[in-house]
């Protein structure tokens, strides 16, 4: 039943997002009104708005999660949703366009619309983005004569054309504000400041051209350029960074923009997982308003995933989780999404006075590192106390009261008088996100669950498996004098090209090895981003690297010899000047050296070229392919083994959680789920120091707060719940280069089972009870002046138990809190009683609900939740 369950409610969401979609497509979301601006704000029909936009990635999800995505988001706060706009993904083949499954974008328009929520679209339509490429189609490279994001009329022709075809869809789509739609702004370009003086004078042509041209196509909304301080005045300039709070634009005509809040960072293979603290990154977003500013992006909201072979770099991980307050599979990250939810309602709480005053009054208290900002006229006053100290709690007077500020924070007091945020106390609950085993994966048939415990083999069962040939295998290799540039022979169709030439090796080379002790080495003078190199059919060694030199001794034997050179990409370059010229594979001489007679030019003789691989190609990861395609029983002894591909059948896991495949068994290659192709994987380990205890206060970097140190960089990849089919069909199929042990992969679902919160009589109630500020007297009241512990499970799970709960002083952090000296008996009951069998409860913070276990000490209520769902239980791994 359990089973059935699942698969009816998945079957429910699945109706419900059609539904929805059917019922926006000819809907109109608002009342068509107008979009403009002046130097203080966005004003939206007519009104000035303190706007927090959340960016989503509509191709980093499916369709069928982007509802749920844009749920949270509002939930969490969001007035806005901002995305890019992917050409390569739209424009794959030049004339031939794409704007379906996870590239529609007018869905994903509306279905934003449909929530009440406005849409900020970054045509670019250059994106970065860590997107392959740069979110450019490849083919654009190919054009005589171009040069990307210069004053370039090749450049100039394809890039009007597509943002053109943007435009003209979104207006007959109804998508703009004034025809009623979400979208109030649009950007052109994108962080070209940052290499403009790369192009000379044609850069700054090339910028007043993009603007000009963006602006003639009628949008009739709002333009920006982000990190442009040379942009046109009718344009407006934003900030990307990890603090705004200082940057003015570059006219007292435009408002104060912030367009990317880098809330984490990318990951690049072989490293550890930045992270960026809640409180820092609050801190960063009330400064930013505290300081004049009206509009603030999370650049991630959610981050998702880089399905296929979309990420860029090189080097960045498939995984583009980037520690946004929504995770990679679209969970709620406690505490940073919650808390940050806490700091948008008391920033609405202050828009009244926000947008009705100009500038604010400054203040200090004879120290830079304690300031104010009031914003007060004859009818509203809200204020932002900082502390910029990164080390001392300092109490500053402000108004006749005296104000504690912890360090590296900023209180918020809509009325200038009652505290209801500071950034630095984090009172949202934590969630402990957790991995669950799912079926056993023997091909056709349909297991119960297994524990870890139970479960030694978690891929138990049939694999089958075909080698890939290391030769040419195909009629469409060519042979030409010379070794070709990477990309001109691949176009970016496969991340793999095969080069393959014959060597002769007389008997006084090797004599002349033998007598001066002598190896010969293939050597080339810059390669990127991996390099194989077989003689004779057998893999002599591997070179990974950006533009790194390659010396390889190799082993020759008398007579002919098979050289292969296998170059490999790992997503192409997706930031900095002149792209087109980037390229892949390798530069410079390639020769191979040792020999009597001198070294050997390589490129000086004929090689044969072969795109891709075989089975890439036969596409063995469909169903056609898998259909056509000889395949046969792996035995346990065949492994490890390199240039393989291996194949198996799984029942889809019941419920409705995400489902991740653990792939920390294998060595390095790509996956696909029922012909989706999931990402690259690696089991790379990143380097044992550099993760060293984090503290939120001071100014942010992607080195500061790393974890995950001394592991694989990523082991688990998302499998879209929508890929899935529900009966024991779904294929599992993996291409290894190195070596990896297919026995070990596993299915797994992904929740929150673990919830915790921990809330103190000093720390403020929820910023809900707080009421709007009156037109009146600009006070706001609050109905209950207590805090509260607030605890909530993910959809479809409730709280079955209390693992701990104590008011008093309670120690330690989540799943290790344990009672202290001052404990109140009643504590469990009473959160029992308010709490099992719900999916979310709060518990006031007070001696009136749990009496008073030590007078005149300040306490605490920690409380640590189970949360189940309606599913059979299983084991749970926790990381």
């Amino acid at each position: 039943m359990a089973a059935t369950g699942g698969a009816m409610l998945l079957l429910f969401f699945i109706s419900l997002t059609s539904f929805l979609y059917f019922a926006i497509v000819h809907a109109n979301f608002f009342e068509p009104f107008n979009v403009t601006y002046d130097h203080r704000a966005i004003i939206i029909g007519g009104k000035r708005r303190m706007l927090i936009s959340a960016g989503i990635h509509y191709p980093r999800a499916t369709p069928q999660m982007w509802p749920d995505l844009i749920a949270k988001s509002k939930e969490g706060g969001a007035d806005v949703i901002q995305t890019y706009v992917f050409w390569g993904g739209h424009e794959p083949v030049k004339g031939q366009y794409n704007f379906e499954g996870n590239f529609d974008l007018v869905k994903f328009v509306k279905l934003v619309g449909a929530s009440g929520l406005y849409f900020h679209l970054r045509i670019g339509p250059y994106v970065c983005a860590e997107w392959n490429f740069g979110g450019f189609p490849v083919w654009l490279r190919d054009i005589p004569g171009i040069a990307f994001r210069t004053d370039n009329a090749p450049f100039k022709e394809e890039m009007q054309r597509f943002v053109t075809m943007i435009v003209d869809l979104m207006r007959k789509e109804m998508l703009f504000a004034w025809q009623g739609g979400p979208i109030i702004m649009l950007q052109i370009e994108n962080e070209y400041g940052n290499i403009e003086n790369s192009f000379g004078p044609g850069g700054k042509r090339y910028m007043q051209w993009a603007a000009k041209m963006a602006l003639g196509l009628g949008a009739g909304v709002p333009w920006v350029m982000c990190k442009q301080t040379d942009a046109p005045e009718n344009i407006i300039d934003a900030c990307n960074d990890y603090y705004c709070d200082g940057f003015k634009p570059n006219s007292p005509n435009k408002p104060v923009l912030w367009t990317e809040n880098w809330d984490g960072w990318y990951t690049e293979w072989g490293e550890g997982l930045p992270h960026r603290p809640v409180e820092d990154l609050a801190f960063a977003v009330a400064r930013f308003f505290q300081r004049g500013g009206s509009f603030q992006n999370y650049y991630m909201y959610f981050g998702g995933t880089n399905f296929g072979r979309t990420s860029g770099g090189p080097f960045y991980i498939t995984s583009y989780d980037y520690d946004a307050p929504l995770d990679e599979y679209g969970l709620l990250r406690e505490p940073k999404w919650g808390h940050l939810k806490e700091l948008h309602a008391a920033i609405k709480l202050c828009e009244p006075a926000l947008t009705a005053t100009d500038s604010p009054k400054y203040i200090n208290w004879g120290s830079w590192a304690q300031e104010a900002h009031v914003y007060e006229n004859q009818s509203w006053c809200a204020a932002f106390l900082a502390n910029i100290d990164e080390h001392k709690t300092v109490t500053v007077s402000f108004r006749g009261q005296s104000y504690a500020l912890p360090p590296w924070s900023v209180s918020v007091l809509p009325d200038c008088k009652n505290v209801v945020f500071n950034t630095a106390k984090v009172t949202a609950q934590t969630s402990i996100k957790s991995v669950e085993l799912a079926l056993s994966m023997a091909p056709g048939i349909s297991s119960p669950r297994h524990s870890v415990a139970e479960e030694g083999s978690l891929m138990s069962g049939s694999w089958l498996v075909v080698k890939e040939p290391i030769t040419i295998w195909s009629e469409n290799n060519f042979t030409t004098k010379g070794i070709l540039e990477h990309l001109n022979v691949t176009k970016d169709q496969s991340d793999y090209l095969w080069y393959f030439t014959r060597l002769f090796v007389s008997d006084d080379d090797v004599a002349f090895w033998a007598e001066n002790q002598v190896t010969p080495a293939i050597t080339i003078d810059s390669m990127r981003d991996v390099l194989r190199i077989f003689i004779n059919g057998q893999l002599t060694g591997s070179t990974t690297g950006k533009w790194v030199k390659v010396s390889q001794p190799v082993k020759l034997q008398k007579g002919y010899n098979d050289v292969v050179l296998l170059s490999q990409t790992m997503g192409l370059q997706n930031y900095g000047a002149f792209l087109e010229r980037d390229g892949a594979g390798f530069r410079g001489k390639t020769k191979i050296t040792g020999f009597k007679d001198g070294d050997i030019d390589l490129s000086s003789l004929f090689w044969t070229h072969q795109v891709g691989l075989k089975g890439e190609f036969s596409k063995l990861y469909s169903k056609e392919g898998n259909e056509e395609s000889e395949w046969s029983n792996l035995t346990p002894d065949a492994i490890p083994s390199t240039f393989t591909w291996y194949k198996t059948y799984f029942d889809a896991p019941a419920g409705t959680d995400p489902v991740a495949l653990d792939l920390g068994s294998m060595g390095k290659g790509q996956a696909w789920v029922n012909g989706h192709h999931i990402g690259r994987y690696w089991t790379i380990v990143s380097p044992k120091n550099g993760c060293q205890s984090c503290n939120y206060a001071g100014a942010y970097r992607p080195e500061k707060c790393r974890t995950n140190c001394g592991n694989p960089t990523q082991t688990w990849y998302h499998v879209p719940r929508s890929w899935l089919r529900e009966s024991n069909s779904n294929s599992l199929v993996l291409f290894e280069e190195t070596g990896g042990n297919p026995f070990g992969v596993s299915v797994n679902v992904r929740s929150s089972r673990t919830v915790c919160g921990s809330v103190s009589e000093s720390d403020y109630p929820p910023v809900a009870k707080w009421s709007c500020p009156s037109s009146v007297d600009g006070q706001i009241s609050i109905t209950d002046g207590a805090p509260e512990v607030h605890i909530r499970c993910q959809e479809g799970y409730t709280i079955s138990s209390i693992e701990f709960a104590s008011y008093g002083t309670p120690k330690g952090s989540c799943q290790s809190f344990s009672r202290g000296s001052c404990h109140a008996a009643s504590s469990a009951l009473l959160v029992s009683e308010a709490c099992r069998g719900k999916n979310k409860c709060h518990i006031e913070v007070s001696n009136s609900v749990f009496g008073d276990p030590c007078p005149r000490v300040t306490k605490t209520l920690a409380v640590e939740a189970r949360c189940e769902s309606s599913s059979a239980s299983s084991s749970v791994a926790e990381f």
